[in-house]
């Protein structure tokens, strides 16, 4: 692997982006920035890279991302796939009455056509301690970048030039300088780089205690013919609210144990005999046996920064928004803000765009952080739900609440009603395990995007169901499509770093307006026609379906998949320079045509 360039501003080291941290954010950042051919400087703070499971659930568009990186398939052939996720579970514990299963992540027979319908990609279960080395392996490859782990951010300072960061090699104490063009700051929920920036946090801090507890046992006979990623306990006799979750981390040996104390039922992290008597209640089973690999205490946080950004320095990831674990949008979100940021880099420092393109990362971002951590927020809300339609409360006996789950399916009034109630309940859950429209439909309304028309609404809920539209600002609809005789999707036509606009029938206009958008502001736009003998074929009409322009029209695609513009027919060719020209905020491309 190269190593970073010495000298320049009398810095240690000079490189085009620092990146300041190494989770996925950072390393998804790192991997784009090395598709792009942009070189860079990662530092971490830690010897390597997450040692325990972390955040765990990959949904469709990081899964889309990652097939734009070239690592979907080695993801996939790590991860539990996602017929293993098909199940939510309420439940006392694993060996006690199951009090409701929901269908979850696109498994449902009402949901699996919508999500397979929806993009190439698909959901998995892969935790981050083995995500992260995927993505170092992938950075290294490449050879364009540099990894450091072990290293720590100081401080930065920058000035209309660059930053300059101050790092320490926490092996042999030795401090350092790093002059960048731009620096990303991906390290975290205590991010140093958001501090040195003056930037603030809007929410709620430290709203509950939660404790992680991965381990070892064999839970086979309890899981394995009810498949899923989560199973939710109230055990009998403790309080409703003290929340017990088992999430899988390799089926059915492994797991995490997600707990909410109670101040009734405190429990001290450093005392892995009471963690260990916690997990066998919750389980049913004393039998089991329990081995006890790490416990992690820490808060639950419900935060968005108040700017993504200021001067040269842009955060990322938990850095920015932090919230529940519930829906899993985290590492997600994480992901998808380094996808959007950088792009944006590579064409500002090529020079083709003007700086105000990296404005946009905040103006499109800033609304999905802060929708991620409220859907979290009330999908953790919605979980408590449960215990309260079975009629739960403080104080109940352990007798009590067995009785309560023993007359579920009795014949008498009220059963039925608490029946109702629970359904009712389980129904609102469906909001953190099918929440399609958060997960892939989020769109830009405002940023390097030209919009044509209004928004178009969908019939049915924009959380729970994605709405495919080639409206300026959403992810480009997935089609099947065909090139000879290899199916590729839309998605894979577009990106790898490039804008390209689709076109169809009787668009061979748009080829010649690419070739002059390209001579006035330096930007290549690769066009593909879709519905066309010499190009790619739409065997099943899926894009024909989906464009919502007419065949001579066009939709130009962003590198991150997400439409910028789009033109009804041919006859607006000619504009196409001054739309990448506003797209890009490139200046007196205007006055030269």
């Amino acid at each position: 692997m190269p190593a970073c360039d010495p000298g320049g501003d009398a810095a240690d080291v000079r490189v085009p982006v620092l990146v300041v941290g190494g989770g996925p954010a950072g390393l998804a950042a790192s991997l784009a920035l090395s598709r792009y051919g942009v070189r860079h400087l990662l530092v971490n703070k830690h010897r390597g890279t997450a040692h325990t499971p972390r955040a765990h659930l990959l949904n469709q568009r990081t899964g889309e991302i990652f097939r734009d990186l070239g690592v979907e398939q080695r993801v996939l052939e790590r991860a539990t796939p996602p017929e293993l996720l098909a199940n939510h579970v309420f439940m006392s514990t694993f060996n006690g009455t199951e009090v409701a299963r929901l269908d979850a992540y696109g498994n449902g027979p009402d949901r699996i056509g919508d999500y397979r319908a929806a993009s190439p990609a698909l959901m998995c279960n892969l935790p981050q301690h083995l995500l992260e080395p995927i993505l170092v392996e992938a950075v290294e490859e490449a050879g364009v970048g540099e990894l450091r782990f072990g290293q720590e951010f100081l401080s930065l300072t920058q000035d209309e030039k660059g930053v300059t960061a101050l790092v320490r090699d926490r092996g042999t104490g030795r401090e350092y300088t790093v002059r960048a063009d731009y620096l990303v700051g991906a390290d975290g929920a205590r991010s140093r780089v958001l501090r040195r920036l003056g930037l603030g946090l809007t929410g709620a801090q430290s709203v509950a205690r939660a404790v992680s507890v991965w381990f070892e046992a064999d839970l086979s006979r309890y899981a394995a013919h009810r498949p899923g990623i989560l199973y939710v306990g109230a055990v009998p006799g403790r309080p409703p609210t003290d929340g017990r979750v088992f999430v899988s981390v390799r089926p059915w040996d492994e797991w995490v144990f997600l707990t909410f104390p109670h101040p009734d039922t405190p429990l001290d992290p450093e005392d892995h005999e009471a963690v260990r008597a916690r997990i066998l209640e919750s389980i049913g089973d004393d039998s089991v046996s329990v081995r006890i690999k790490d416990v992690s205490p820490w808060d639950v946080n419900g935060t968005v920064a108040e700017r993504y950004g200021a001067g040269r320095v842009f955060c990322v990831g938990d850095a920015v928004h932090q919230g529940p674990p519930t829906n899993g949008l985290g590492l997600n979100s994480a992901v998808a803000d380094s996808f959007n940021l950088c792009w944006k880099l590579k064409l500002v420092l090529d020079g083709p765009a003007g700086p105000e393109l990296l404005d946009t990362y905040h103006s499109e971002r800033h609304p999905v952080g802060q929708q991620v951590v409220d859907r979290a927020f009330r999908s953790m809300a919605d979980l408590l739900a449960v215990p309260e339609a079975l009629g739960f409360t403080e104080g109940q006996s352990a007798d009590e609440q067995r009785r309560i789950l023993e007359s579920l399916h009795d014949g008498t009034a009220e059963a039925r009603a608490r029946g109702a109630a629970l359904a009712a309940a389980t129904r609102r859950v469906n909001y953190q395990v099918n929440a399609h429209g958060v997960e892939l439909g989020y769109r830009y309304r405002d940023g390097a995007t030209l919009p044509d028309t209004p928004e178009p609404d969908g019939d049915r809920d924009p959380e729970l169901y994605y709405r495919p539209t080639t409206w300026p600002g959403a992810h480009v609809p997935h089609a099947w499509l065909e090139d000879g005789r290899r199916a590729l999707s839309t998605l894979d036509v577009v990106g790898r770093g490039s804008f390209v606009l689709l076109t169809g029938p009787g668009g061979t206009g748009w080829h010649a307006a690419a070739r002059e958008t390209a001579r006035r502001t330096g930007v290549q736009v690769t066009v593909r026609s879709i519905g066309t003998p010499d190009d790619l074929r739409d065997p099943y009409g899926q894009w024909a379906r989906a464009r919502e322009v007419g065949p001579d029209g066009c939709v130009l695609v962003r590198p991150d998949a997400h439409v910028a513009w789009r033109a009804t027919d041919g006859s607006r060719a000619a504009e196409l320079p001054d739309v990448m020209a506003k797209l890009l905020r490139i200046r007196g491309v205007e006055e030269e045509g």
